[in-house]
């Protein structure tokens, strides 16, 4: 073996091994800091809704940081997937190159807008717009738990519905970027073969596009899946705090997701015990985090086989 290829292989080894050492570390380190806080916890840490993290009676659990977390999450996934897949497949096999272009740089730039935007247009312009909607989902479908009134209510504005549709504005240019990227590099050959059979172009994106991109298309909800579960400052912003009320199951509901309320009651951080209760949920986001990366790679695998 030549010098520079052992430098080489020493370099990206060494780089690998790094990256997985920092991970670990990190993991260590929340670990470490959660434990005081966990034995002083009064309550179930995974199943409590309460979070209160007074020095001298500490009871705080996860589970409805959790919860709204994941509605809002998921929601925002629903709503972006169909609505990128439609856009990726109009730049890539509609819409004139003259149009693509510059359509898919306005929607890339979409993906350099701060949180911090995100969050102030959701909650002055956004919600106020969707509340009259948001109010009839509420009267029309209450009878399905999902779209009960929730534990903010009156309130139409500060809910996870609001803050899932935010979140899906967010999400949905990291989506349609890589799965238009994906869509491009389908084989030539393919394509043009279906046409020559006689395809229509729905049918050459039926059976050569679809099919060929479908594992990036999914690694694409994925990576966007992973960005709305850790998104902080504008759920921070829009979210509506559910003082002294619990989950309810309805995406009316308000609340905080994880990192919203590391974000939203870091200033309270002034002793070990109580920081290690946030510390703690942020681990449990750390491990969300890992799992949906799992799965997201377990799919892809068997969508590629």
């Amino acid at each position: 073996m030549r010098p520079g290829d052992r430098i080489f292989q020493f370099l990206t080894t060494g780089a690998g091994v790094l990256v997985v050492a920092l991970i670990g570390l990190i993991g260590l380190f929340l670990l470490v800091r959660a434990v005081p806080a966990l034995q002083a916890d009064n309550v179930g840490f995974l199943t409590s809704q309460v979070w209160q993290t007074d020095p001298g009676d500490m009871r705080f659990g996860i589970m409805g940081l959790l919860l709204v977390t994941i509605y809002s999450a998921l929601l925002a996934l629903i709503i972006a997937m169909p609505i990128s897949l439609g856009i990726a497949l109009f730049l890539t096999h509609y819409a004139p190159k003259r149009l693509a272009r510059p359509f898919a740089y306005v929607i890339d730039l979409l993906a350099a807008v701060p949180s911090i935007i995100y969050g102030l247009w959701g909650l002055m312009v956004f919600a106020p717009t969707i509340e009259p909607f948001s109010q009839w989902v509420n009267d029309t479908f209450s009878w399905i738990p999902i779209f009960a009134a929730g534990n903010v209510s009156p309130d139409m504005r500060g809910t996870i519905f609001t803050a899932g549709i935010v979140l899906a504005v967010m999400i949905l240019p990291i989506i349609t970027s890589l799965s238009r990227e994906v869509f491009e590099r389908t084989p030539t050959p393919q394509i043009e073969g279906a046409l020559a059979l006689g395809a229509t172009r729905w049918e050459v994106i039926r059976t050569t596009v679809l099919p060929f991109g479908k594992a990036g298309y999914i690694g694409a909800s994925m990576l966007g899946l992973g960005r709305a579960l850790g998104e902080t400052i504008a759920l921070a912003i829009i979210l509506t705090g559910a003082v002294g009320r619990e989950f309810t199951w309805s995406l009316f509901d308000g609340g905080a997701t994880f990192a919203s309320k590391i974000a939203a009651d870091y200033a309270e951080l002034n002793n070990e015990i109580s920081a290690g209760a946030y510390i703690a949920a942020g681990l449990v986001l750390f491990l969300l985090t890992f799992v949906v990366n799992f799965l997201a790679r377990s799919i892809i695998a068997k969508k590629g086989d």
